[in-house]
C-alpha cells in the first residue's frame, strides 16, 4: 500500500474521530459508546470506518455469544500507534485554530 494511500485513509472524516474516541473510551467500546462519542456520525459511515480500521489492523472486533449478541472493538498495538500523531494534530488544532480563523476571515473581506 502506497504512502499516500494509508494517509488518505486514515486521514479521512471520520477515522480520527473513531480512533481517539475509542482511546477516550479505554481503547476498547461497543458499537453504541461509539457511536455516542462520534457526534454526527452515522451507523452506516461508524461501521464502515470501523470495518476499515479491522482490515487495516488497528482495531480487533470481538462478538460475545450472547443474546442479543455483543459486539466489542478494541484498538492493537498498531491503532494505539496511532494515538500520538493524531493527537499531535489535535493539539496543533487547538494551538493555531484562531490564526487560521483570522486568515480566513481576512481572505473572505477581499
Amino acid at each position: 500500500m502506497a504512502v499516500r494511500e494509508l494517509l488518505t485513509k486514515i486521514g479521512d472524516k471520520w477515522t480520527i474521530f473513531v480512533v481517539l474516541s475509542l482511546d477516550l473510551l479505554g481503547g476498547r467500546a461497543r458499537f453504541s459508546e461509539l457511536e455516542r462519542a462520534v457526534p454526527g456520525i452515522s451507523q452506516r459511515m461508524l461501521s464502515s470506518t470501523l470495518k476499515n480500521l479491522e482490515r487495516d489492523g488497528m482495531v480487533i472486533r470481538e462478538v460475545f455469544p450472547e443474546v442479543p449478541p455483543r459486539v466489542e472493538y478494541e484498538m492493537t498495538t498498531l491503532g494505539r500507534s496511532l494515538l500520538r500523531p493524531t493527537q499531535g494534530l489535535v493539539d496543533w488544532a487547538k494551538e493555531n485554530w484562531e490564526t487560521v480563523r483570522s486568515s480566513q476571515s481576512s481572505y473572505d473581506t477581499k
